[in-house]
């Protein structure tokens, strides 16, 4: 997944790199830094340089936070990702002459109306920036987290529409004033003997029955909302293939 970010870096092996083998890991974060993004100066970057040391975590650590890398240490595929997009954007910026003309292959030919036809097309999933922007969203709206970033930008999406426009806000605001109901017309189904203790089972009956009204209101609403994520095929255009 990182293979691009790493061919356009000049990494020397962007095909076989594993973020997962540790010393390859912490050996690709010093030569990061050291080649790319140079956050440091050469005589504060012993510790990270420093691999074998049971304390370069902690180093790691530190040095993604002088950075200002939004995800934790455990998060190594995420974090790896956006120390790339930050080596990519640095490594642009370093030779802006050079890059500012250049044009992808096949980009002259590409049909404007079919890029518009869907906007999440035209969105880069593997950019990091992308990915803290979608996760802050999901955190903030207390969205569940998922694998796929698009997924939960189509939640956040539709949680946005269903429940924070203005129309939605203003129904929400408004008071409800129930309707007066005749008790006698609702059949209780048993008698406890008492005309209060029956008047009151009654009306708490039928406080049971709206909030059961209530309740499948919003599984009804739950299932719109899982439904127009997966329910629909959909072209991942990831793998190349159209559907699931």
């Amino acid at each position: 997944m990182f293979r691009r970010k790493l061919s356009a870096l000049d990494y020397h092996n962007p095909a076989g790199f594993n973020c997962r083998d540790e010393a390859e890991f912490r050996n690709f974060i010093v030569w990061l830094e050291d080649q790319k993004i140079r956050h440091y100066k050469i005589e504060d970057r012993g510790n990270l340089r420093n691999i074998h040391s049971d304390d370069w975590p902690k180093s790691f650590e530190k040095y993604m936070k002088d950075v200002n890398c939004p995800f934790k240490i455990q998060e190594r595929q995420e974090t790896v990702d956006w120390l790339l997009g930050l080596a990519v954007r640095l490594e642009y910026g370093d030779n802006a002459d050079k890059y500012k003309d250049s044009t992808p292959d096949g980009a002259k030919n590409t049909d404007n109306t079919a890029k518009n036809a869907e906007p999440l097309i035209n969105l880069d999933v593997n950019n990091p920036d992308f990915k803290a922007g979608v996760m802050a969203l999901a955190n903030l709206l207390q969205i569940q987290r998922h694998d796929d970033y698009l997924v939960m930008l189509k939640a956040i999406r539709i949680l946005v529409q269903e429940r924070l426009t203005q129309d939605a806000i203003a129904k929400a605001s408004q008071s409800k004033e129930g309707l007066p109901v005749a008790l006698e017309k609702h059949i209780l189904g048993f008698d406890t003997g008492d005309a209060v203790l029956n008047e009151a089972a009654q009306i708490l009956r039928l406080l049971h029955i709206e909030e059961l009204r209530e309740l499948q209101t919003k599984i009804n609403e739950a299932i719109v909302a899982v439904q127009a994520i997966i329910a629909d095929p959909k072209t991942d255009h990831r793998l190349g293939k159209v559907g699931r």
